[in-house]
């Protein structure tokens, strides 16, 4: 059965996804005993926050046609039906990777397995750009994409001078 998206919906899966995020991000600051590596840990977490309450603006700011229903909903399930879609999609929106880690990582670990993550959110909202028909809103995911391709460039400029 094929179902397209809005970008309301998008918007929706893109704020848990971030909420998801700032929890593994505080999780993993909480595991820091290094003073800096928690300091920038919850700062990402802090950044998340943020952008959560940019995507929630954005989805507000939708316009009628790109909140058009796309699928009956008597029962007003699809809100569940998108969470589940955002916490299983195996990027940084997935609560389970916040529960393996350990507290053993290395700062450097903790961070590619965040890049590694942002990356796959990254593939994620490619993927969704498919099943958005443009009339309801697939140029909106770029915006989305773009707050995710910034994730992975701080990232890795951390990664790079914690490596030095």
């Amino acid at each position: 059965m094929a179902y397209d998206f809005n970008a309301e919906e998008v918007f929706e899966m893109a704020v848990q996804i971030e909420k998801n995020g700032a929890a593994f991000y505080r999780k993993a600051a909480l595991l820091q005993e290094n003073k800096v590596n928690k300091e920038f840990l919850e700062s990402i977490a802090s950044m998340e926050d943020r952008h959560q309450t940019g995507f929630e603006e954005m989805k507000i700011a939708v316009s009628d046609m790109e909140k058009s229903q796309t699928v009956f909903d008597p029962q007003e399930e699809l809100f569940l039906y998108l969470k589940a879609m955002a916490d299983a999609h195996g990027g940084e929106g997935n609560p389970d990777v916040a529960d393996q880690l350990t507290g053993k990582e290395t700062m450097a670990q903790v961070i590619e397995t965040a890049i590694g993550l942002e990356k796959e959110s990254i593939l994620f909202y490619i993927g969704l750009k498919d099943i958005v028909p443009a009339k309801l809103g697939r140029t909106k995911i770029d915006e989305i994409i773009e707050e995710e391709k910034k994730h992975v460039a701080q990232l890795s400029g951390f990664l790079k001078k914690a490596q030095k």
